[in-house]
């Protein structure tokens, strides 16, 4: 195939899985939740806003203290600085770059147990961040061959995997004695590890 139609190609599905990503699309996406009751309180009227959206919201709650669930965040979103990173390195034919930032968001033990530390209130929420960091591994195995393809599609299996949590889990910020209670495990009282 002439480089420029490689070339092409290779844009062609560069745009197509960042507008993918960007639209949330995933075959596996659960239909969106029903709504509200007609029985719902109006907002003013018994029910502060914030309770309303979460009652609308019907995805399983995973409960963290405050400190855990900014922890959490942060992770999310230096997850979606790495997707970035590697989609801007396979534009660019870096596999380096690729494999440095996938290695951000693949499986290691530290980041094991924190998905159980963090999952230990929500029954499925483990094993779904642990999929999730399991198949961005698979993004540097195909940097480390230097497969441009395979890399793409490893991007979008664990694009799947991400879009499959959000749509089965929500942070539920607790205190600590209500963590305590549901997870039977002391809440965390330091930083929680990087």
């Amino acid at each position: 195939m002439p480089m420029v139609d490689r070339r092409m190609t290779r844009k062609s599905l560069l745009l197509s899985a960042s507008i993918a990503f960007l639209c949330g699309c995933s075959r596996d996406r659960p239909p969106p939740p029903p709504p509200p009751a007609a029985s719902a309180p109006v907002a003013g009227k018994g029910s502060a806003p914030g309770e309303l959206l979460d009652r609308m919201d019907t995805r399983a709650p995973v409960p963290l203290v405050p400190m855990m669930a900014n922890h959490q965040k942060q992770n999310m979103r230096d997850h979606l600085a790495a997707v970035q990173e590697i989609v801007a390195a396979v534009a660019a034919n870096d596999f380096p770059a690729i494999e440095k930032a996938a290695g951000r968001i693949g499986y290691s033990e530290q980041m094991g147990m924190m998905c159980q530390h963090m999952g230990a209130g929500a029954p499925g929420f483990t094993e779904a961040a642990l999929r999730f960091h399991h198949t961005a591994d698979t993004i540097a195995e195909a940097a480390r061959q230097k497969d441009a393809q395979g890399v793409l599609a490893a991007l979008t299996a664990t694009l799947s995997t991400c879009t499959n949590c959000h749509a089965a889990f929500k942070q539920q910020v607790v205190d600590d004695a209500t963590w305590a209670s549901m997870t039977k495990q002391a809440a965390p009282s330091g930083p929680m590890p990087p």
